[in-house]
């Protein structure tokens, strides 16, 4: 692909294309985007298992679930873990690992569950894995550090 072709395609989402009304959603509209369909099947501390039907929304072009896509439910997921512990605030990720293993694709119901390795008073670590639910076999493993503000004293 030439320069050109490289650029445009990065810039097709710049407001002069006429997509000014992005803007214009919500706050936090992308972790709705992304957990819309999302049922939680079972919750413990330092424990979650969700499912969820793959939308068309979040493929790819290759018409499977999308590798952002797939890293913002580990990071949703994880950081819902980390408040099943019993934090208010989830910290600011300080490192994302993500593994992709297999495909999901469209309406697939996968599972997605979410464990506490280590939650300290500062650092909160969890693994979160999405598998296909009919065969578990794993389509994308996840590792999520976060950093775990410290409330002031003052």
């Amino acid at each position: 692909m030439d320069l050109e072709s490289v650029k445009r395609m990065l810039e097709r989402g710049d407001n002069k294309s006429g997509n000014a009304s992005l803007d214009a959603l919500p706050p936090k509209f992308f972790d709705q985007f992304i957990v819309q369909g999302l049922k939680v099947d079972l919750i413990e501390p330092g424990r979650i298992i969700c499912t969820m039907k793959v939308p068309p929304r979040l493929l790819n072009s290759g018409n499977f679930l999308h590798g952002g896509a797939t890293a913002s439910l580990i990071d949703l997921v994880g950081s819902a873990v980390i408040s099943s512990v019993g934090y208010v605030i989830t910290g600011v990720s300080l490192e994302i690992n993500v593994s992709y293993l297999d495909a999901a694709f469209p309406d697939e119901e996968i599972e997605i569950e979410g464990k506490a390795l280590r939650i300290g008073r500062t650092i909160g670590v969890v693994s979160v894995e999405l598998r296909k639910k009919k065969t578990r076999k794993i389509v994308a493993q996840g590792r999520h550090t976060k950093y775990l503000a410290i409330s002031s004293k003052m």
